[in-house]
């Protein structure tokens, strides 16, 4: 009896838990029902290596859905079309841009959702369409790679083969130049011992020429003071003969106008007669040179007997 009864023990039991999982499992699949979603389309402009349908879709970092499809497009096999589904409660607006990041070094590929002003109204209000469609901005990855692309274009334009031909040439050039001043060893020692003894002697000129500056200031300094006073005192004497020479003209200033009006007016005639007087006594100044007893006695000399 007792072994029946945890027989019945045992089934009634297990009865009540498998009808509790499925239970369970009916709230569970009423709750995934419940909650919505949302499907956006996203275009890429490049390869997107590492997505792969069930990829997480992450907004500013939180995952907020999933990679449900990925597709090339038929118009343009250079494009990638990814339909995601996310939550419908996350704010993707119209200013929200797509692009491809890693979670880590070593991480997966995602989809990584940016952006979005407060401002700008949600896509689903201006995109009525079942997907709307959210615009991407490049990558990281892709940013690289378009810069690697231009480096390696730049490379082969710089390392074309007329380059390399120039290169070459002045490798040419540079050798010959450095042989011929590897046998000028000498002379360029020579050259290189004149130019430290020009510079010692420059050196030892500017010092002495340095010394003479300082010493020539020192004096100056010195005597800086003795001259001021000289300057002074000279300014002084200056200064009492203007005021003295003020005062004569000052005292005689009836004596200086009576001259200037009556004897610069007789100057003139006395000038006059004074040329004249100097003329006459230059004539009878000749006269006697030439002739003094003529002018003398009235008379020509007598001749001197000149026996015949």
């Amino acid at each position: 009896m007792e072994t029946r009864a945890n027989y019945v023990l045992i089934g009634a039991f297990t009865l009540v838990a498998a009808v509790g999982l499925l239970l369970f499992g009916l709230w569970a699949a009423k709750y995934s029902s419940e909650r919505s979603w949302q499907n956006y389309m996203i275009v890429f402009d490049e390869a997107v290596t590492g997505l792969s349908v069930g990829s997480p879709v992450q907004f500013n970092g939180i995952a907020i859905g999933s990679i449900e499809e990925l597709s090339l497009d038929p118009r343009d096999p250079r494009r990638v079309i990814a339909i995601i589904r996310a939550d419908a409660r996350a704010p993707v607006k119209t200013d929200t841009r797509a692009k491809m990041a890693i979670t880590s070094l070593t991480g997966p590929a995602i989809i990584q959702l940016i952006g979005g002003t407060p401002g700008a109204p949600l896509l689903t209000a201006v995109d009525h369409r079942e997907t709307p469609l959210i615009q991407t901005s490049p990558s990281a990855l892709q940013n690289i790679t378009d810069t690697a692309n231009r480096i390696v274009e730049r490379m082969d334009q710089v390392l074309s083969d007329e380059n390399v031909a120039h290169i070459a040439a002045t490798l040419e050039n540079l050798e010959r130049i450095s042989g011929a001043l590897a046998a000028q060893d000498q002379g360029m020692e020579a050259l290189l011992v004149s130019a430290r003894d020009a510079a010692r002697s420059l050196d030892a000129t500017l010092q002495a020429t340095n010394g003479t500056v300082q010493r020539l200031d020192r004096n100056l300094v010195q005597e800086l003071p003795g001259l001021i006073e000289k300057l002074d005192s000279t300014l002084a004497r200056l200064d009492s003969a203007a005021g003295n020479a003020d005062a004569i003209l000052g005292e005689n200033r009836a004596a200086i106008n009576s001259f200037a009006n009556d004897g610069l007016a007789q100057l003139g005639p006395t000038l006059t007669e004074l040329r004249g007087l100097i003329r006459d006594l230059r004539q009878i100044s000749d006269r006697l040179e030439g002739n003094p007893s003529r002018f003398l006695l009235g008379r020509d000399a007598p001749k001197e007997y000149e026996p015949q």
